[in-house]
């Protein structure tokens, strides 16, 4: 899935998301006011969700997200963000991360948590959290834990595919995507935390 989902990120930016960033960077248009103009899209996305208009939460969610890739093409145009930039990046990630299972949780407990919505999104929510923890502490540390079989954006199209799902009426396609997310979510946590403890005994043994 990584692959399909990498490989289809390349096509949005070749074709897409470059000549918007030259067009955003010729108007004087920052990478750090597109971080933060996209997490507050998905906030109010997030609100729609909750309120439950599935349809328009997960388009204005989905479209809001896409400027996490806009933001960084635009970094990688001006020759990097610096040190700040990754830093609120990665803080407004956290913070729309948080706002979207937050309504998603919301919605399904207002809806009597069919399926057990609500424990699925949770888990999804603190697996994300410590999915994005893992990779940033081991770097931090000098280990590598670049792996993982759904990281950000899988996470937000798999939650996008079930809000699509309960809003054209199929009351189980949201629990059920939460669910294959948890599932997920964890693996990814393991193979992070997997690969962290190899390229340590690597560095052991070097």
């Amino acid at each position: 899935m990584a692959k399909i989902v990498q490989t289809t990120a390349r096509a949005v930016v070749a074709y897409g998301v470059n000549p918007v960033a030259r067009f955003l960077l010729r108007i004087g248009v920052t990478p750090n006011a597109v971080t933060v103009a996209g997490t507050v899209g998905v906030l109010i996305g997030s609100y729609f969700g909750a309120l439950g208009y599935l349809f328009w939460g997960t388009v204005i969610v989905t479209a809001c997200a896409l400027t996490d890739a806009l933001d960084g093409t635009m970094a990688r145009m001006r020759g990097g963000s610096g040190k700040f930039g990754a830093l609120l990046d990665s803080s407004m990630d956290r913070l729309a991360d948080g706002a979207v299972f937050g309504a998603v949780t919301y919605y399904l407990a207002t809806e009597g948590n069919p399926y057990g919505g609500v424990v699925a999104a949770l888990i999804s929510l603190v697996a994300g959290q410590v999915v994005s923890y893992v990779k940033a502490r081991a770097q931090s540390l000098g280990l590598n834990a670049d792996v993982g079989i759904v990281e950000r954006l899988e996470r937000l199209l798999i939650v996008g595919a079930g809000g699509l799902l309960g809003a054209a009426g199929l009351p189980w396609g949201l629990p059920a995507a939460l669910w294959v997310l948890a599932a997920l979510s964890l693996i990814t946590v393991f193979q992070r935390l997997v690969s962290a403890a190899r390229s340590d005994v690597k560095e052991s043994a070097a």
